[in-house]
Formats: structure tokens, C-alpha cells, sequence
């Protein structure tokens, strides 16, 4: 056993009596009792032997109304408040002052499910995109496949980082995919299933866009793919390239304009296309003006036999793009760059195009002369009429 600084001895005193004396130094203050038995000195030095301990471990006896595991839990929020500028009690006010508790401890899942129905009832309300909806889906299924048990109350800012950088993303993607998580959890905050949005505490990237001009094709390469796709399934996707090329329709066979288009929005008696809301992008609506060449591919290919999106369009669209080394915009590109150049009119071409000022000057503005412009939609089939019905709207 440890030696310790107390001893019990027995002590005669004076009048001849017998006593037990316990002697030793406490904090450097010489401690000397006397008591009748052996057994109360024994006590008596088994208590200054846990004083002595508990001066050379920091800790004391104290008088409390606190349980064994409260004592604990005071203590340990005590060693977690070390190094901080307030108090124990200054951070317990802020708490009960703002803390609120979710409503109920939901789970992912449940929070998904009623997400993607709100969701789905936007769409149907033409407030978002199919192709947003669709791709909020997908990057919740991503979300629920990194976070398989988790509740929405066990969210943190630290938690989510390190799935918003998973695979090293390029900056936008890393914005995207922090822009859809916050939606959600902006949703769970309204829902009351999360006391705050811990999206907002992840970093966001600014990133300095340096896009320069738009890729486009010459009118040269415009008359052989047309006279290309003339002769290709007899003419089937004439109408799809002829709007997306002369008229800068969005080319999208999935969830772009020109798969919502009908052909009653395409008015030959009018001279314009109308795009509305439902149908454009951007959720507003605007006239197209038909102009002369294109009249002639319309009639020459009219809407009633020629279906702007035939069976099958997306395996016979990539073999024609394949052919001609086309990228996605390419057409739109096209079409948006030659009107600027034949009419030399920003603010009309954003009219027709459905695009900002800002972007026609930036990405279309004297990618094309005046004279290949004048070609571009000099070009008609090479069966059809090459009678002009009306004269161009400008």
C-alpha cells in the first residue's frame, strides 16, 4: 500500500489514560488529534488520506442535490468549455433563448418522398422545368446513397462537406450541387424537420465565367447538312432542323423547346412562331418571325405530314450529328449569329432568340459578315418552292 503522510500512534497522556493520536502535514499545515479508540483515529486518517488525494488530483468533496451521471455531465460540458471566452452558464442562456427543437425526427427518406411531390406538383404547374425536376431526383438519389440511415435532425455543415466535394468536382459543379441541397433543406426548415439550414454554412465559389463566342457553322455547311437531311428517311427531320436552324428554336429532343412545340404554335398565315410559356425555357413568352427561306422549308415539308419530333428521333438525330461533327447548340448558335449579322440588331435578336442583350453582344455579335448571312437564309430545298410568300419582317 501507498505510504501516505499520517500516522495513528497510541499516546499516554498526563492523567495515565490512554489515547490514539493521528499526526501528519496536510497542505503543509501539521495535523496532530487525539481520539479514544483505535477505530476513530483509523477513520479519521482514512479521511485526510481522500483530502490529500483529492488536493493532488484537483478534486474535492462537496455537498450537492446532483445525481452520480448529472455530476459526470456538468463536468465534462466544464473540460469542453476550457479555453473559451464565457461562461458555462452565458452559452446555456443563448441555448434555451434559441434552440427549437425539430418537430419530429424524420427521416431522409420521408423528407425525400415529400419533396419530390411538392416538386412534382410545381412542374405540373409549369413553375419548374421537367429536366429540373428529373435532376433534382437524380441528385437526391445520389444524396440518400452517401447518407443511407441518416434523420434530417443529424445534418451538419461538417457532414455535408465532404459529399459536395466528393470526386474532386469542378467549382460549378460543386455550386450545383450545394444549390440543390439547399432547396431541400430550406423545405425541411419551413417542414420544421431541421432548426436551421446547414447548407448556408458550407462555402460557396464564386467563379469568373470567361465563355467567348459562340460555335457555330458556315452557311456553307448549313446548305449540305439541310440537302444532306433532305435525302435522309425521306425527309423526316426536315421540320427539326429546319426551326432549330432558321428560327434558333432550343434543339433539345428530351426537355427542350422543341419538343414542346406544337405545330399549331408554328403560324404560316402570320409569319411567326409562337413560343409560349409553356414551351420556352426561360418561362416567357416570344414570337419568332418565319423568315422567307424557312417559309419555303415549311411548306415544302408541311407540319401535318412531317412531324417536328418523328418515331425514333433521338438515334436518327445522332447520326446526322455524328455525320457533321455537330455539338449540342450548334443550330441555335448558328441561327442567332447570322440574324445578328444580316439585320445588325442586338436588341431584335434577343427578341427572337429569347436571350439577354448582354449575351448577343458577348457570345454572337461579328461571328458572321453580312453577305454569308444573306446566303445562310438564302437556302431552300432542293425539291421545294422557291417562291417567297411574304417579304421579311424586320
Amino acid at each position: 500500500m501507498k505510504n501516505t503522510n499520517f500516522v495513528v500512534t497510541r499516546y499516554e497522556n498526563r492523567n495515565g489514560v490512554s489515547s490514539w493520536r493521528v499526526s501528519g502535514f496536510l497542505h503543509g499545515i501539521r495535523i496532530r488529534k487525539n481520539f479514544k479508540t483505535r477505530e476513530e483515529a483509523a477513520a479519521e486518517k482514512a479521511a485526510l488520506e481522500v483530502k490529500e488525494l483529492q488536493a493532488a488530483s484537483g478534486l474535492r468533496a462537496v455537498t450537492t442535490f446532483l445525481s452520480d451521471a448529472q455530476l459526470r455531465e456538468a463536468e465534462a460540458s466544464y473540460q469542453r468549455l476550457l479555453g473559451q471566452p464565457r461562461s458555462l452558464a452565458c452559452y446555456l442562456d443563448y441555448a434555451l433563448a434559441n434552440y427549437r427543437p425539430p418537430e419530429r425526427d424524420v427521416s431522409l427518406d420521408e423528407a425525400m418522398t415529400q419533396y419530390l411531390t411538392a416538386k412534382r406538383a410545381e412542374c405540373a404547374r409549369s413553375l419548374v422545368s421537367d429536366l429540373h425536376c428529373r435532376t433534382i431526383k437524380w441528385e437526391l438519389a445520389k444524396f440518400k446513397k452517401w447518407f443511407p440511415t441518416h434523420t434530417m435532425a443529424q445534418f451538419s455543415a461538417a457532414a455535408l462537406l465532404p459529399y459536395l466535394e466528393r470526386g474532386s468536382p469542378c467549382l460549378k459543379t460543386y455550386n450545383n450541387r450545394r444549390g440543390f441541397l439547399s432547396t431541400f433543406f430550406k423545405f425541411a426548415f419551413q417542414k420544421d424537420w431541421v432548426t436551421a439550414n446547414p447548407v448556408e454554412k458550407t462555402p460557396h465559389h464564386r467563379i469568373n465565367h470567361r465563355r467567348g463566342s459562340a460555335v457555330t457553322i458556315t452557311a456553307e455547311q448549313a446548305g449540305k447538312l439541310m440537302a444532306h437531311v433532305e435525302l435522309f428517311k425521306g425527309g423526316a427531320l426536315v421540320p427539326y432542323f429546319a426551326l432549330c436552324l432558321f428560327a434558333g428554336i432550343r434543339p433539345n429532343v428530351k426537355f427542350g423547346e422543341i419538343k414542346k412545340l406544337r405545330p399549331e404554335h408554328v403560324r404560316l398565315d402570320t409569319g411567326t412562331i409562337h413560343i409560349e410559356p409553356e414551351v420556352s425555357k426561360v418561362r416567357m413568352k416570344r414570337l419568332v418571325t418565319i423568315q422567307p427561306n424557312l417559309a419555303v422549308w415549311l411548306r415544302a415539308y408541311p407540319l401535318d405530314k412531317f412531324p417536328i419530333i418523328p418515331t425514333n428521333m433521338p438515334k436518327m438525330r445522332a447520326k446526322v450529328f455524328d455525320a457533321f461533327g455537330l455539338s449540342h447548340d450548334v443550330l441555335r448558335h448558328t441561327f442567332i449569329s447570322m440574324f445578328v449579322a444580316k439585320f445588325r440588331s442586338m436588341g431584335e435578336a434577343a427578341l427572337q432568340a429569347g436571350n439577354s442583350e448582354s449575351i448577343i453582344r458577348k457570345h454572337y455579335l461579328d461571328l458572321k459578315s453580312k453577305e454569308e448571312a444573306e446566303q445562310f437564309f438564302g437556302i431552300v430545298p432542293q425539291s421545294g418552292e422557291n417562291t417567297i410568300a411574304f417579304p421579311i419582317a424586320v
